[in-house]
């Protein structure tokens, strides 16, 4: 069968979908995978057929963007980086998976392989990597920093909240899709991120139902495989000096804490400062992990090491704890090794999955107004000296044994073989409760 991938964002967006087509072409399968030419270098490591799209400069043009990880402004950024790159999406999923019986699965932000669904009938798998992805007025998402008590809120204040976040999205997500829409002669849509970029026929939710279980309203078609965590563990060579490093923070009896803001994050200055400093008054060693090393400090503590990458299945399990952005992928990796977990949300997905580790007795927040080195230190030291955390962070990472959700996955990106007929658009499909 063949199988073509389309995903559009930074690492953690893009390293799930390498696990899955991975998986995939082990299977047997004709996989390709189209992404930004930003993920070339990975792609050749890993070996998988690779079709880019945008360029590099553009790629890094978004992640420079002073907007980025604002909390009002940072969807703006994202929404027009994703409405320039619709119509080339677009084609380039029209010509793969042209003249044979193919598979398509793209995330949410992949409008333009939404877009050649509907055009080309061809069968589509939604992979959503995070619960924020999915609205419910049941046990909704955090959908804003200052909404983390949103399901202490009547019913209908949350209907009121979700709507409006609805329209927000709507207001800055609909020129991505509808431009293209109406070239094609295809009628608008609205609801784009509560409804619309959902595929009608299958949606993957890529976590456990134990990190967000599935609601009532979520569309019918949707089912949950669990978290995919990979990491480039197998193309990636571990830095120098690293394991002189570790040997050493363990012949003094203490593991290091790992800092991690973000793969595409180029305004972690403050974090990392913040970090390097917590570390000095902990007594503890330290390694921050960043690709963009002119926002490191000036000067290091002794105790503190700075690497580009490390996958964090390799660095976690020597590691005292893992202090972060929020992301879902390395929230992900935390919960996986059982190790505690300080978050500093800033936007996106972030808030909810921090708020949802918190839940689970793994994590501490902060905002990142608060992430201080005394902050951290404090906070820090409440998580390294909690036997209830420690308790939490165990009893989640057993869960994991024995589950295998990519390939889970795989088994039902292959069912979709038996869906090649026109796609069912009706509401009945989508959430009535917008």
């Amino acid at each position: 069968m063949r199988i073509v991938l389309a995903t559009v964002g930074s690492a953690g967006d893009v390293h799930p979908f390498v696990g899955v087509a991975l998986a995939l072409r082990a299977r047997g399968h004709d996989v390709t995978i189209i992404t930004s030419a930003y993920f070339a270098p990975l792609m050749e490591r890993v070996g998988l057929p690779f079709v880019p799209i945008g360029t590099v400069e553009q790629f890094n043009k978004v992640t420079e963007h002073p907007d980025l990880w604002n909390q009002w402004r940072g969807l703006q950024v994202i929404a027009r980086a994703v409405e320039l790159g619709t119509l080339e999406l677009y084609q380039t999923v029209s010509r793969e998976v042209a003249g044979g019986d193919t598979v398509l699965v793209a995330n949410g932000l992949a409008m333009g392989a939404r877009i050649a669904h509907e055009i080309l009938e061809v069968p589509l798998v939604t992979l959503h990597l995070q619960p924020q992805c999915f609205f419910s007025i049941h046990d909704s998402p955090v959908m804003h920093p200052w909404l983390t008590s949103i399901n202490r809120f009547p019913r209908s204040i949350k209907h009121i909240l979700l709507a409006l976040s609805d329209r927000v999205a709507d207001r800055v997500m609909v020129p991505a899709a509808n431009n293209l829409r109406q070239e094609l002669g295809l009628a608008p849509v609205r609801h784009i991120v509560s409804q619309w970029w959902h595929s009608p026929q299958r949606v993957i939710g890529l976590f456990p139902d134990w990190f967000a279980p599935p609601q009532l309203d979520w569309p019918a078609q949707t089912v949950l495989t669990g978290f995919p965590l990979y990491d480039e563990r197998d193309v990636t060579d571990l830095p120098p000096g690293l394991e002189t490093f570790y040997r050493g923070a363990e012949d003094a009896g203490k593991p290091p804490i790992i800092f991690a803001p973000g793969s595409g994050n180029r305004q972690a200055g403050r974090f990392l400062a913040a970090a390097a400093d917590a570390c000095h008054r902990l007594g503890r060693r330290g390694i921050l992990l960043t690709r963009y090393p002119e926002q490191l400090p000036s000067r290091l503590p002794d105790e503190v090491r700075h690497f580009d990458y490390v996958p964090l299945s390799v660095a976690l399990p020597r590691a005292a704890a893992l202090v972060h952005h929020g992301g879902i992928g390395t929230a992900a990796q935390g919960l996986a090794s059982g190790r505690p977990q300080l978050v500093m949300p800033m936007t996106f997905d972030q808030p909810d999955n921090a708020n949802r580790l918190g839940l689970l007795g793994v994590a501490r927040v902060l905002r990142p107004a608060a992430f201080t080195a005394p902050a951290v230190t404090r906070e820090l030291e409440i998580l390294l000296g909690s036997d209830d955390v420690t308790r939490a962070c165990t009893k989640i990472a057993r869960r994991f044994e024995g589950t295998d959700p990519i390939t889970h996955t795989c088994e039902l990106i292959e069912d979709m073989e038996s869906k090649r007929r026109k796609p069912d658009h009706s509401p009945s499909t989508l959430n009535p409760n917008l």
